[in-house]
């Protein structure tokens, strides 16, 4: 019995959703009064990760995501209160 053979991945990048949540971490970072070095200690994420995220440099992770939330002392869901376009 033959293969079908495979389809090429897309590699999914929301541009438009990945912008609201940088803006929303840095929102949320600033309303803390933390800043980015700050958060990075709290985080475990490098100072770096934490200006590519709120530059939408990069698609973070979930396990990134929990990581900001607990750093923030915040639910999760805090993170995502924001509208796509």
């Amino acid at each position: 019995m033959k293969r079908k053979p495979l389809k090429a991945r897309k590699l999914i990048f929301d541009k438009k959703g990945v912008i609201s949540l940088a803006t929303r971490i840095k929102e949320l970072r600033e309303a803390h009064d933390i800043t980015q070095e700050q958060l990075s200690e709290k985080s475990g994420l490098s100072v770096s990760q934490i200006a590519r995220l709120e530059t939408a440099r990069i698609n973070p992770s979930v396990s990134t995501v929990f990581a900001v939330a607990r750093a923030l002392n915040i639910e999760l869901k805090e993170l995502f209160d924001f509208k796509l376009d």
